[in-house]
C-alpha cells in the first residue's frame, strides 16, 4: 500500500501541531479570489465527498448555503459518536489548524457569521487543545470568522446533524424529525453547512492545491484520501490515511492483521459484517463496495479472527445501540430493545421460541419507520451478521452457544462499548 500523507503530514510529532509549523508544512491558505462561489466550485470539481459517514457531496452542499437567503452558519461536527472510530479525535488532536483552515474558508464561502465547533463533553482536553488553536489564530490576525467551541452530550445519535442543530437553537441532543434540511434552515433558522471535521480538512488542501492535485490520490469516482480507523485482530490498529479505494486486504495487511481473520465489519456500528474472502480485494470505497451492500461509513474496519463470535460481538453492539436510542419513535424505544433481546438470546444459545423468525419479522418492518436512522443502522448491522455468520446462527439454535461465545461473554469481547456516561443527559 503506498502510504499517503496529506491530511496526516507531520503526525509524527507529539501533540497538536502549532500555528507556526502547520504553516511550514502547508504554507498560508490562498486569498480569496472574489467570485462567488470559486470554493464550491473547486470542490465540487474535486470531487470530494463527506467523510463523516453519509458521503454527500460536499460541493453541492457548499453551494446550497452560499445560495440560502440571509447570514449563514458553519458547524463542524467533531463528536465522533461512532465508537470504533478514531479518526476525529486524532486529526483535531494533531492537526487542529487545518480543520479550522477548513472552517474558515468554508464560512466565508458561504458569508456565514459564524462557526460552531460540536466536540464531545467527554473529551474536556480535545477541547482544550482546539481551543488553544483558535485563540493562537486571532493573535496571529488570522481569525476571520468568529470560531465557538461548544461541548456537546456524547450518545451514538448526537453527532447526527440535526442533533446538533438542535442542540445549538437550545434543544437537546437528539436528531431532529422533519423533512428540512439543516442547509435550508438550519440554527436560528439560517442556511447552515454541517461538515465533518475531516471534510472540512481535505477543503484546506483543495484550496491550497486544487482539485486535480486532490484527485491524483484516490479513483476516478471516488477521489482522494481518507482516514481510516482499523482494530481488532491486527498488530498495529489505529488511524490510517489511505487513498480511496485502496482494497480492504491490502488495508489490513499494511496493519498486520492476524494470518486467520475470518470476517470484517465495515463502516462501523451501522456498517455491515462480510466474510473476509468476499470483501478482500474490493476496493474500500462507496462505489467499490456498493454490490456486496456495504459503505465505508467514517472509515472503519475492524477484524475478527477465526475463533471469535460474530453473532456475540453484534448482541453487544445491538445491546449498546439500543441503549443509545433517542427514545422519540416506537421502532427506537420498542423494536431496537426488542432486536438486542432476540440476538442476545441467539448469542447465548438460549433462544425463547423461534427466535429466527421474529428477528426476520421485526427485521423487516423497521427499515425507515424511525424519526431518524438509528433504526435502520441496526437493522443493517443485524441483516448483516446473520447472513456473514450463517452458519454459526444455525449451530447456536441446534446446539446451544459456541465457545468462543462463552469466553467473550467474561472477557467483554473485541468490539469498543462505551461505558454509559451521563445518562440522561442531552443538553
Amino acid at each position: 500500500m503506498t502510504a499517503l500523507a496529506r491530511l496526516t503530514a507531520g503526525w509524527r510529532r507529539t501533540g497538536p501541531a502549532s500555528l507556526r509549523e502547520h504553516l511550514e508544512l502547508y504554507g498560508r491558505l490562498p486569498r480569496s479570489t472574489g467570485r462567488p462561489g470559486f470554493l464550491a466550485d473547486a470542490v465540487a470539481e474535486s470531487g470530494l465527498t463527506g467523510r463523516g459517514g453519509a458521503g454527500f457531496p460536499t460541493g453541492v452542499k457548499l453551494r446550497a448555503v452560499a445560495e440560502g437567503r440571509g447570514p449563514a452558519v458553519v458547524v463542524a461536527n467533531g463528536m465522533e459518536g461512532e465508537p470504533a472510530s478514531a479518526k476525529d479525535r486524532a486529526l483535531l488532536s494533531r492537526s487542529p489548524h487545518l480543520v479550522l483552515d477548513g472552517a474558515a474558508l468554508a464560512a466565508e464561502a458561504v458569508r456565514a457569521e459564524v462557526v460552531h465547533m460540536c466536540l464531545p463533553r467527554t473529551s474536556p482536553r480535545l477541547a482544550e487543545d482546539v481551543r488553544s488553536a483558535i485563540a493562537d489564530r486571532q493573535r496571529s490576525g488570522l481569525g476571520g470568522t468568529p470560531i465557538q467551541v461548544h461541548d456537546l452530550p456524547h450518545h451514538y445519535v448526537s453527532s447526527e446533524e440535526t442533533s446538533l442543530v438542535r442542540w445549538l437553537n437550545g434543544g437537546e441532543a437528539r436528531p431532529a424529525g422533519g423533512l428540512t434540511r439543516p442547509s435550508e434552515r438550519g440554527v436560528r433558522r439560517r442556511p447552515t453547512l454541517v461538515d465533518n471535521v475531516e471534510t472540512l480538512a481535505h477543503v484546506a488542501l483543495i484550496a491550497r492545491f486544487g482539485p486535480s492535485w486532490f484527485r491524483q490520490a484516490g479513483l476516478p469516482d471516488d477521489p482522494g484520501t481518507m482516514l481510516a480507523t482499523v482494530s481488532g485482530a491486527v498488530a498495529r490498529p489505529g488511524v490510517r490515511e489511505i487513498a480511496m479505494g485502496t482494497p480492504v486486504g491490502e488495508l489490513l495487511a499494511e496493519s498486520q492483521a492476524v494470518p486467520d481473520v475470518a470476517a470484517v465489519l465495515i463502516g462501523g456500528y451501522f456498517g455491515t459484517w462480510h466474510e473476509l474472502r468476499d470483501v478482500a480485494r474490493l476496493p474500500l470505497s462507496p462505489g467499490g463496495l456498493e454490490n456486496v451492500g456495504a459503505s465505508p461509513g467514517a472509515g472503519v474496519v475492524v477484524a475478527l479472527p477465526v475463533g471469535a463470535c460474530g453473532l456475540a460481538e453484534t448482541a453487544r453492539v445491538l445491546g449498546y445501540l439500543a441503549g443509545q436510542s433517542a427514545g422519540q419513535c416506537g421502532p427506537c424505544s420498542f423494536g431496537l430493545p426488542a432486536i438486542a433481546q432476540d440476538f442476545a438470546e441467539l448469542a447465548a444459545g438460549r433462544p425463547n421460541g423461534p427466535v429466527l423468525e421474529r428477528l426476520e419479522r421485526r427485521l423487516g418492518v423497521l427499515t425507515g419507520r424511525g424519526a431518524c436512522r438509528h433504526p435502520d443502522g441496526a437493522v443493517r448491522l443485524a441483516s448483516s451478521a446473520l447472513a456473514a455468520f450463517a452458519a454459526d446462527v444455525h449451530a447456536h439454535v441446534r446446539r446451544g452457544p459456541c465457545r468462543a461465545a462463552r469466553c467473550g461473554a467474561t472477557s467483554g469481547g473485541l468490539l469498543p462499548i462505551p461505558r454509559p456516561w451521563a445518562e440522561g443527559e442531552w443538553q
